[in-house]
């Protein structure tokens, strides 16, 4: 094979069917379409818009973004106009170019991410899927991702909310990882987002004090690629039948390549998006490439066909 556009890139996680393996982290892509109107989202699985709760919030005091040798440093922290905007003016203009789109919500409550996913449904929002963001290190997720129970909760409130297929993005900051995936599975999530941003820290030595407005913040980009493909692996051979977004260090084909082949069913392309906001097609194309020249005529057909050492 040598054709990119024989290869059949259409890829199902669950009961949710997407005609290509690359979507776009949570946080990356902007609100709306501010990203997505220079290029063609529709070319992708889905775009997954930046996470929202019922109510608007301002996040982390500036400065909030910090590159680093392999990657960036954020501590934004889910700055967002709330639910009800989101839906009057960034979802519809978002829809507008084609992306398919997977709502993400957050809250500082049980019952925030249960309303942020009702005024969704209320407003039958034009969305494929929700992601439930209980792991952002720069807003409480020590309250939820760290814990098997709480994560638990957050998920069935969500679950009880919509008739959505439901994704629950999870922190890698944990000491066991599959616990928490399972309680977010056993609650009613019928997929994973693994992972969210590492725990991190950069230091002023001239002012001895923390670079970011926030303090700490979320390390991510190719510096966290190992990481997130240690957890989809250890969370897709645990749980087998359960569907999983792998994101983390994906900048190339061959990253996603490597993501699909540790256990991911498609891929998210996040931190790479700051540096070139057409990043998801580029990935996209060399992924295709890669397959064709590997006599791969279907990209689902990598899913966890990695050998054992």
């Amino acid at each position: 094979m040598a054709d990119p556009a024989a290869v059949d890139h259409e890829v199902r996680l669950g009961r949710l069917s997407l005609p290509s393996p690359v979507v776009t982290a949570s946080g990356t892509y902007g609100h709306g379409d501010e990203v997505a109107r220079l290029g063609d989202p529709g070319r992708l699985g889905a775009v997954t818009a930046k996470s929202v709760s019922p109510e608007p919030w301002a996040g982390k005091p500036a400065p909030r973004l910090h590159m680093t040798a392999s990657g960036m440093v954020n501590a934004v922290g889910l700055q967002g106009p709330g639910m009800a905007a989101w839906l009057e003016r960034d979802l519809p203009a978002l829809r507008a170019t084609g992306a398919r789109v997977i709502a993400s919500v957050w809250g500082h409550t049980v019952d925030d991410f249960a309303r942020a996913t009702k005024m969704l449904v209320d407003a039958d929002a034009d969305v494929v899927a929700v992601e439930v963001n209980a792991s952002c290190p720069n807003a409480h997720a020590d309250i939820w991702a760290h814990d098997a129970r709480l994560t638990g909760e957050v998920v069935a409130a969500v679950r009880d909310a919509t008739t959505w297929p439901v994704f629950a993005k999870l922190s890698p900051n944990v000491t066991d990882l599959t616990e928490i995936a399972r309680a977010a599975v056993d609650s009613g999530a019928d997929g994973l987002t693994l992972v969210n941003t590492v725990l991190a820290l950069v230091v002023d030595a001239e002012t001895r004090r923390p670079v970011l407005g926030g303090g700490g913040g979320g390390l991510s980009g190719p510096a966290i690629k190992p990481i997130a493909l240690r957890a989809v692996r250890t969370v897709t051979r645990a749980l087998p039948d359960v569907p999983v977004i792998g994101t983390g260090g994906v900048q190339s084909g061959v990253d996603a390549v490597e993501m699909l082949l540790a256990g991911a069913s498609a891929v998210a392309v996040g931190t790479a998006n700051f540096r070139d906001p057409r990043a998801p097609y580029r990935v996209l194309d060399e992924l295709l490439e890669w397959c064709a020249q590997h006599d791969v005529a279907r990209v689902r057909d990598l899913t966890g066909a990695l050998e054992d050492a």
